[in-house]
């Protein structure tokens, strides 16, 4: 009976069994009257409705009931694993002892006579026979009982599914998506064979106590490269399972291997999530239909944080856990995920294997292709793939970057100071030739000289302040040297200013300007104001010795003679005059100068042998290198010493 004719038949059927038997008698003549053949129908549907005796004999005869024990051609059933609609699956073994093998025996179910369901149980055997993958449970044999019953042998899988073994087992993560890449070749392998599954569910993809994974049922998968007319033919039966079907599938559209993506989407929400990706209102199969019709799935890292009903895992009534996982899907898992769910075909991995390969991408620290590949998000993941290989490389760039930057600012430090000895090398000969002008005969000005250099080192220098300040330099050491402090200071006051403006100053011009002010200071009678310039610089030049070996003796010696003109200063003549007493008057309160630069060269070589430590007088007095001899002038010249120190 086709559905048009049983819309027109139902009313008047439920109309007809309102009425009792007079008014329904009447009913049917007044429809027999319309339409002869409507009416048989009606009066034979009532007629079945009013016989006792329907249905009390059984609707199978002995022969066709399948029950343990009975044998269905070469194997034996022990008994049912599984039934779905059109068939049962029953554990078997062989009856013939020709060897010992336990098989899952797929059987249709008892009474059916649909040529539809045949058809598909040939074609399931046919697929099956196509298929040879370590991951798909395998095809071991296929007939027909004597009793007309067909049956497939596939190969037994002691197993439960897929997302109940992890959840029993607590399975980390990485071991999750390793089991699932393992379906997703074994799906990927019935569609290089042209087969679709469309029926990919946890139930039908088993993980053995070994954790080995099986893919089984291709009892409704579909041939890509063939009619597939027994589905078109049956209306109003759902070659699918609702909660793991894509959103075509429900609409009635044609098939393709992107509807196996979707579903392994939804298997693997639950892999990482332990619920589905839809959460309807109802659990009617209309709400159901519209939520993966119209609704956008949760993501899978906000799923867990608001888990619906109670959660087997550990996990699951600990927040930390919780956010924890939270963190780890979020992102790359849940674009992959919802990437694999999109709702348009076209939207989704073109193919299995691209689903994959993008988990395996993830597992390894890779972009995925779920993910915009901007720039940021790249050097991220690149980041995290080499993060110990990055911490030594990052060390050893650093120290390689500090060496190029020390060795390149050495390097323009060398070249800077190239520069300047060439302007002042440059200026110097400008200078002299400038010298050169005066008349044949006539003595040289030396003081018309420099000022002639400062004038023209400030007037052709004005853009390299360090050539400028070592002019001045030179400049004053000349005035010091022809005895001229005054204008020596005025040319360091004025070097003094283009040195603070530098940063930084070059040592050795910092060094020898502080010495020529010591040496000024000295010259102009202030030995404190010496040591008081001079002093603060010494720190600076202990730490580093041996970097400017000559600048650096001529600075402690100079600090060391204004120390001297210091002591002298304050102890030279209540010194001198005891000296001369202690002499016989042999020495005048004067000593000259020459005397006393004497006196203290040999205080000076005494004091570093250490023989003469316990001079004057001590057990060590004899043996002094004869640098000095023991005598009244010389204790006190000790004593002196001393109390300088």
């Amino acid at each position: 009976m086709d559905p048009a004719r049983w819309q027109r038949i139902s009313p008047l059927l439920d109309e007809l069994f309102g009425l009792d038997a007079v008014d329904r008698e009447r009913r049917l003549r007044a429809v027999r009257a319309e339409d002869p053949e409507l009416a048989e129908e009606l009066a034979a549907l009532i007629a079945l409705d009013e016989d006792e005796g329907f249905l009390s004999e059984p609707a199978l005869k002995p022969s066709q009931l399948v029950m343990p024990g009975r044998q269905v051609g070469p194997y034996r059933l022990e008994h049912l694993l599984g039934e779905g609609g059109m068939g049962q699956v029953w554990l078997a073994s062989r009856a013939d002892g020709l060897y010992q093998r336990r098989v899952g025996l797929k059987l249709l179910r008892p009474g059916l006579v649909d040529t539809n369901l045949r058809l598909r149980f040939t074609r399931e055997r046919q697929i099956l026979a196509r298929l040879a993958h370590p991951h798909i449970a395998r095809l071991l044999d296929a007939g027909i009982s004597s009793e007309g019953l067909p049956y497939l042998a596939l190969e037994y899988i002691d197993g439960i599914p897929i997302t109940d073994y992890c959840r029993e087992h607590d399975t980390p993560l990485a071991t999750r998506l390793q089991m699932f890449e393992q379906v997703c070749a074994a799906v990927s392998h019935a569609h290089a064979n042209l087969i679709v599954h469309r029926d990919l569910k946890p139930s039908n993809i088993l993980v053995t106590p070994a954790g080995d994974v099986r893919l089984l049922d291709f009892g409704i998968a579909k041939l890509l490269d063939s009619d597939s007319g027994p589905e078109r033919t049956r209306t109003g039966t759902r070659a699918f399972t609702l909660h793991y079907a894509a959103p075509e599938q429900i609409r009635g559209e044609p098939v393709t291997t992107m509807t196996d993506v979707y579903s392994l989407g939804v298997v693997l929400y639950e892999l990482l999530v332990d619920a589905k990706p839809y959460r309807p209102n109802r659990g009617s199969d209309a709400a159901w239909e519209e939520s993966i019709l119209l609704h956008d799935p949760v993501r899978p890292s906000q799923a867990v944080l608001h888990p619906s009903g109670a959660s087997p895992r550990g996990e699951a009534h600990d927040p930390h856990a919780l956010r924890r996982r939270a963190r780890t899907l979020a992102g790359d898992l849940d674009n992959i995920v919802l990437k694999a769910l999109s709702k348009p075909p076209e939207r989704r991995y073109p193919s299995v294997e691209a689903l994959a390969q993008d988990l395996l991408r993830y597992a390894s620290g890779r972009p995925v292709r779920a993910r915009a590949q901007s720039w940021r998000y790249r050097m991220g993941k690149f980041v995290g793939r080499h993060r110990w290989q990055l911490a030594t490389g990052t060390l050893t760039t650093a120290v390689v970057v500090i060496a190029l930057v020390m060795g390149l600012w050495q390097s323009r430090q060398a070249v800077a100071e190239a520069a300047r000895a060439q302007a002042i090398q440059a200026f110097m000969i400008g200078v002299l030739e400038s010298a050169g002008g005066t008349r044949e005969g006539e003595p040289m000005d030396m003081r018309a000289l420099l000022a002639t250099a400062v004038e023209r080192g400030e007037r052709e220098l004005a853009d390299q302040p360090g050539a400028l300040a070592e002019v001045l330099g030179v400049v004053a050491g000349l005035h010091i040297s022809l005895d001229e402090p005054l204008q020596a200071q005025e040319l360091l006051d004025r070097q003094a200013l283009l040195l603070g403006a530098m940063h930084p100053i070059p040592e050795q011009l910092g060094l020898d300007a502080i010495t020529q002010r010591g040496r000024v200071a000295e010259l102009l009678g202030d030995p404190s104001g010496c040591i008081e310039v001079m002093q603060p610089a010494l720190a600076r030049i202990a730490d580093h010795p041996l970097a400017f070996p000559l600048p650096t003796a001529a600075f402690r010696a100079q600090l060391s003679r204004c120390r001297i003109a210091l002591a002298r200063t304050q102890r030279s003549e209540p010194l001198f005059q005891r000296v001369a007493s202690l002499d016989g008057g042999a020495a005048s309160p004067s000593v000259p100068d020459e005397r006393l630069e004497r006196l203290t060269a040999i205080l000076q070589g005494a004091q570093q042998d250490p023989r003469c430590q316990s001079l004057p007088g001590g057990k060590d007095s004899e043996g002094c290198n004869g640098s000095i001899e023991p005598s009244p002038r010389t204790t006190f010249l000790y004593s002196a010493r001393d109390t300088d120190r």
